[in-house]
């Protein structure tokens, strides 16, 4: 049985097993809002609060020249606090 799967508002996260660098994202994946598909990339990080994954998205149409994968660069603005408020 083959039933079409929506995955419209969902995304997926994955370990990045071709991480080389320190700046590379921990994981990578995709995510769909609205129907407009994006590049999702996530940094391990452990603060006071605890563990939390830092986010990066990326809309998939501005990165014509990937193939298939995000990059595995660090994005050019990561001004992420390490005290989250919550």
């Amino acid at each position: 049985m083959n039933k079409q799967y929506d995955n419209v508002n969902k995304g997926v996260l994955f370990i990045n097993d071709r991480k080389e660098k320190d700046s590379h994202p921990d994981r990578n994946g995709s995510l769909n809002i609205d129907g407009k598909e994006y590049w999702l990339s996530g940094w391990d990080k452990q603060t006071s609060k605890g563990d939390t994954i830092s986010l990066s998205v990326q809309p998939k149409d501005a990165t014509k020249s990937r193939q298939n994968a995000p990059s595995n660069a660090a994005p050019a603005n990561n001004d992420f606090d390490d005290d989250l408020p919550f």
